[in-house]
């Protein structure tokens, strides 16, 4: 098992039992001396949450000889920046404003009302003539490349 898939299940097991979930880990194949977790929380997630998360994989690293000496551990939570990469994670954000970059190079937004197994639909204000219309868009999840929420200031 490689090292990436190791701190995968470590932090798995970190979470588990709670409403917090794991989105990605990133370490480096060259050089471990940093590794970021990112996990997120159907209730959002906490500084106490990262605090714990963080020691307790920290301590199941110093324990396990994975050839790793030094290294830098980051627990966090995936930031505006980072694309949406589970379905869970679109649940979460059901109301919210989204923008999709899609595979076909085109890109599409509005708000997220519902996601199923195999996509989302975002419904779209469109404006026609002088009248403002909802228009519902359909995205399967495969036809996806990335998804970004959007910040309202409103």
């Amino acid at each position: 098992m490689d090292i990436k898939a190791r701190l995968t299940e470590l932090t798995e097991a970190s979470v588990v039992n709670s409403s917090l979930f794991l989105v990605e880990v990133v370490a480096s194949a060259k050089h471990l001396s940093k590794i970021t977790v990112i996990v997120d929380g159907d209730q959002g997630v906490t500084i106490d949450d990262c605090t714990r998360i963080s020691r307790e994989i920290s301590e199941k690293l110093d324990k396990m000889d994975l050839g790793i000496e030094h290294y830098v551990l980051e627990v966090s939570t995936p930031g505006l920046d980072h694309p949406l990469k589970l379905k869970r994670q679109f649940r979460k954000n059901v109301g919210r404003g989204l923008k999709v970059h899609r595979t076909d190079k085109s890109n599409v937004q509005g708000t997220l009302v519902q996601v199923t197994e195999d996509r989302i639909e975002l419904k779209q204000e469109v404006k026609e003539g002088k009248l403002t219309i909802e228009k519902l868009q359909v995205v399967p999840f495969e036809e996806i490349e990335r998804a970004f929420v959007m910040v309202s200031f409103k």
